[in-house]
This record gives C-alpha cells, structure tokens and sequence, in this order.
C-alpha cells in the first residue's frame, strides 16, 4: 500500500510538471505568436489536446521500447516489431500533427500561425538546451 501511494504521488508529481511545461509552452505562444484575446480563447482547447494527445503517445511509445531493451539482458529484442513501432509512431505523430494544424488554419491568419508554429519550435529548442544544461551540470 505504501508503495502503491508512493507511485500515485510521482504519478501525480509528474503530471503536475508536465502540466506546468504545457502552461508554459501556452504562455510563450501567446506571447510570441501575438494572440489576440478572441485567438487565446479558441485556441487553447486545440493547443491542449494535442498536446495531451502527444505527450500520452509519447509516453506509451517510451514505456514499450523501455520493456523490449529491458528484458534484452534475457532475451533479444524483436527488433523488426520495434523498428515498426517506431515508423508507426513517427506516422502518428505526424497526422496528429496535421489534424492540428487543419484546426489551427481555420483560427488563425496565416501569419499569425506561423508565428505560432515558430514559437513552438523556439520553445522546444530552448527546452532541449536547458535539458542539455541542466545534465551537463548534474555530472560536475
């Protein structure tokens, strides 16, 4: 039981995290796409879904390539079903993107949405460098 509460509160931990980066990731395509108010209303729904969408895609993916290379001390892994998940996923990933984007187009002015698109591909570099920064510290 208390290792079982204690996974709920990691559980809980990192969802609260994943949450935070989602808010923070909102903020600064707010910001840098210059969303007007009407824009800020009807995009978030779409921002947050997908972004629920592909985080828990992710997470599945991570989780079943982590169980097949964990148990390759015993037993080799399938690599043909592995390389299948992984071009699956990219595929996925990749119309989850463009459902999105045909949801974007119809609220945003062609402009402004690249501006969006922008802001999401700045925040996911500033993210990967604070990641790198962060590990770099950690080992000194």
């Amino acid at each position: 039981m208390i290792l079982s509460n204690s996974i709920i509160a990691q559980d809980n931990d990192r969802s609260a995290r994943i949450e935070e980066m989602h808010e923070r990731k909102w903020q600064n395509l707010i910001t840098q796409a210059q969303l007007s108010p009407k824009e800020i209303e009807n995009v978030k729904p779409i921002f947050l879904q997908y972004e629920k969408t592909l985080w828990k895609m992710h997470q599945e993916n991570r989780d079943a390539f982590r169980a097949a290379l964990r148990n390759a001390k015993n037993v080799k892994p399938n690599y043909a079903d592995l390389n299948e998940r992984y071009v699956n996923y990219q595929f996925k990933e990749a119309q989850l993107f463009k459902n999105y984007h045909i949801q974007l187009r119809k609220l945003l002015q062609p402009e402004t949405l690249f501006k969006y698109y922008k802001a999401e591909r700045d925040f996911k570099r500033a993210l990967l460098r604070d990641f790198q920064d962060h590990r770099q510290h950690d080992n000194h």
